[in-house]
């Protein structure tokens, strides 16, 4: 406090703006004292209220009418200025609907405060702040939505490739893939991992009858009824097996037939091909291909095929990717319809199976058939 007869020291405007931003950013009041040679300490507290109240304003000199009007004149001269500089900025805004408007407000409100901005381009406060929230919601939760729906209806089994397809199919919505795989990452969902192939030794007779690998890997065609593939293959409940014979036609990847048993014996297979043959006119020329399992090698199995005019193809001993197109959808079927569950009996197995073959053929899209199942597939030839 100043005594008696001694004069006050007065500080500017500028002065006393540049203490209190100091004191804004962290700065103590010793420091800022230090750093621009103020002597009273407690001005800096009266001058970091008044801001507080009345913004710049309360910074200004209040004493003497003529000093007031001065300091008041120069205020609104300040004004007046950063109106010029806006009008000068939003005049080079070349219009448009309201959300371009707020976007302006946006990118401008550090220059700016945000009531003069949106009065100068013709929007509300309270409008522009609704536009905030809005902008603040995720742009993607009706599109998580969608592939978490996706997601559960198929039981969490897919990844975001085949959950693309389903999209599509289920919802006619085509989306990206890398954005399906983005939010399915965001959501945390992802695809049941399918187990390796393992190949199991099989046992191969004296005098079997083996014929060379016609099909040699080409693993399309260009109509139904050209190339199928078929094999056997093992599903365990408990003590007991189940053995499921499928036949692949490539023009589709359909299943045109099945069977199961608790026997993994020739009859298995034989009865598979009757169900496939019947209601087939014409399979003239036709290539079979299997691998050298002991009923592909049987003698009625030879005689079987040569009298409907099919030719019989076989892999290379060892080697299971020359049939690897059958060995593919048995993988896909014990990965989605059998590994999932606690199956408790060899009938509940066979249900499942049942159902799953169903569903691949009618309802699961392939992208090889240009995301169509391969029903629907066969069907645009019929059409």
């Amino acid at each position: 406090m100043a005594k008696k007869g001694q004069k006050l020291l007065t500080y500017s405007f500028e002065m006393k703006k540049r203490a209190v931003e100091m004191r804004l950013q962290g700065m103590t009041k010793q420091q800022v004292a230090d750093k621009l040679g103020i002597v009273d300490l407690d001005r800096l507290k009266v001058w970091l209220r008044r801001y507080k109240q009345m913004g710049e304003f309360g910074l200004m000199d209040g004493r003497g009418k003529r000093k007031q009007y001065s300091d008041e004149e120069r205020y609104v001269k300040r004004l007046e200025m950063e109106n010029a500089v806006l009008k000068k900025v939003v005049g080079h805004y070349e219009g448009g609907g309201v959300s371009e408007k707020y976007r302006l407000v946006h990118e401008l409100r550090g220059s700016f405060s945000v009531t003069a901005l949106c009065k100068e381009v013709g929007v509300s406060r309270s409008g522009y702040y609704d536009y905030l929230d809005r902008m603040n919601e995720d742009k993607d939760a009706e599109s998580k939505a969608l592939i978490q729906k996706t997601y559960t209806r198929y039981n969490g089994i897919y990844g975001y490739r085949q959950v693309q397809l389903f999209l599509h199919q289920d919802h006619g919505v085509w989306m990206n893939h890398k954005k399906v795989l983005r939010l399915m990452q965001e959501i945390g969902l992802s695809a049941r991992i399918r187990r390796k192939y393992r190949h199991h030794a099989r046992t191969w007779n004296t005098g079997d009858r083996v014929v060379k690998n016609v099909l040699a890997r080409k693993f399309e065609a260009d109509a139904p009824n050209q190339k199928w593939v078929t094999d056997v293959t093992q599903y365990r409940v408990g003590n007991e097996w189940l053995y499921l014979s499928a036949i692949k036609d490539l023009y589709d990847n359909s299943i045109v037939a099945y069977h199961m048993s608790e026997r993994n014996d020739l009859e298995l297979v034989l009865t598979t091909f009757k169900k496939a043959f019947k209601g087939k006119k014409d399979v003239a020329g036709m290539v079979v291909h299997s691998d050298q399992g002991s009923q592909y090698t049987s003698y009625k199995y030879h005689d079987m095929l040569p009298k409907v005019g099919a030719q019989i193809s076989m892999s290379r001993r060892g080697n299971c990717y020359d049939n690897a197109s059958m060995e593919s959808f048995f993988s896909h079927l014990k990965t989605e319809a059998l590994y999932p569950y606690h199956i408790r009996s060899v009938q509940e197995a066979q249900r499942r199976i049942k159902a799953y073959i169903h569903f691949y053929n009618n309802r699961r899209p392939q992208r090889k058939l240009n995301k169509l199942t391969p029903a629907q597939y066969r069907n645009q030839l019929v059409g």
